[in-house]
């Protein structure tokens, strides 16, 4: 393979950069908030350079989202041989919810939204999130064989309750409540998801 350019390194950093920006903003404020306009300014570029890498806010929301099941994928394929699939979805929910306390957790509207379609005929995303839930699958029947996740639950009901953790407002409460720590509140998310609300 041939060494990138310097035009192409400038390219690609520029890119990071502008997702980066992408990432805070769809954590902060979400897609329906989120402008072209502003997002080129908290870049420090012009709007003309923004659409040079995405030429549309769409785009924009699908490239971040991309990139976050890249490293979601990154996270789950270090711990796929390690502990339990039972530990290791518990490991991803928190991982995702401190991503989420650090706003590093991009979020999108509900499946009733232009840009869930959007996203839905985004070939990367689809092609990332299919390899991040077979991966996840796999390790949900595992858990669910040996008891340790309800069987009786439908894989996708487990499937989705655990995308959703990183989303929950829960976990935004709980931050602006003052009360909690970052590792309390991690703890308490995964305890409630994968324990309920019973005592044991």
């Amino acid at each position: 393979m041939t060494k990138p350019s310097l035009k192409e390194r400038q390219f690609a950093l520029r890119e990071s950069a502008i997702l980066d920006v992408v990432d805070s903003s769809l954590a902060r404020k979400g897609f329906d908030m989120m402008t072209m306009d502003e997002i080129a300014q908290e870049v420090g570029i012009s709007k003309a350079s923004l659409y040079k890498h995405f030429d549309s806010k769409e785009l924009l929301a699908a490239a971040t989202m991309t990139r976050l099941l890249e490293r979601t994928l990154d996270v789950v394929v270090e711990r796929a041989n390690e502990d339990t699939p039972f530990d290791n979805l518990k490991m991803l929910v928190a991982w995702s919810v401190r991503e989420h306390l650090e706003g590093r957790m991009p979020t999108l509207p509900s499946t009733r939204s232009s840009i869930h379609e959007f996203m839905m005929r985004h070939e990367p995303y689809v092609q990332k999130l299919e390899q991040l839930t077979e991966i996840l699958g796999g390790w949900i029947l595992a858990a669910q064989q040996t008891g340790q996740i309800n069987p009786r639950l439908p894989s996708e009901v487990v499937l989705y309750t655990i995308y959703a953790r990183p989303c929950d407002p829960v976990t935004d409460f709980l931050k602006m409540g003052g009360a909690f720590t970052d590792d309390e509140i991690v703890d308490a998310i995964v305890t409630t998801c994968f324990n309920g609300l019973q005592s044991t």
